[in-house]
């Protein structure tokens, strides 16, 4: 059994060498954005969701991403809507997004 159905993390890297990272895309709004709109559905806590903050994922020409556990899915993400729809079709229906998808 695991802790969490959902365990999600946001690359929130921020690079000072002036390369391109996901810090500079917005992470942050959009990491606060899905962990509110999560505990607003009630979809937040243990056996539900939990939404945590990560390091360089290392794949900064991709950015910005998050990851899914325990399916390690990998999305790349613009805006809220785009959050929305994870939340949505993965999170709550168990269907991944395909145009999201990297």
């Amino acid at each position: 059994m695991t802790y969490y159905k959902h365990h999600i993390f946001f690359c929130l890297n921020q690079r000072n060498d002036g390369k391109q990272c996901c810090s500079d895309s917005g992470a942050e709004d959009q990491f606060n954005y899905m962990k509110q709109k999560l505990k607003s559905l009630n979809l937040y806590g243990v056996n539900l969701s939990r939404v945590n903050r990560a390091g360089c994922f290392n794949r900064c020409q991709e950015g910005p991403l998050l990851v899914i556990y325990p399916e390690e899915t990998w999305y790349r993400y613009i805006d809220n809507e785009d959050i929305d729809e994870i939340i949505e079709h993965h999170i709550c229906n168990g269907k991944k997004v395909e145009r999201l998808l990297t």
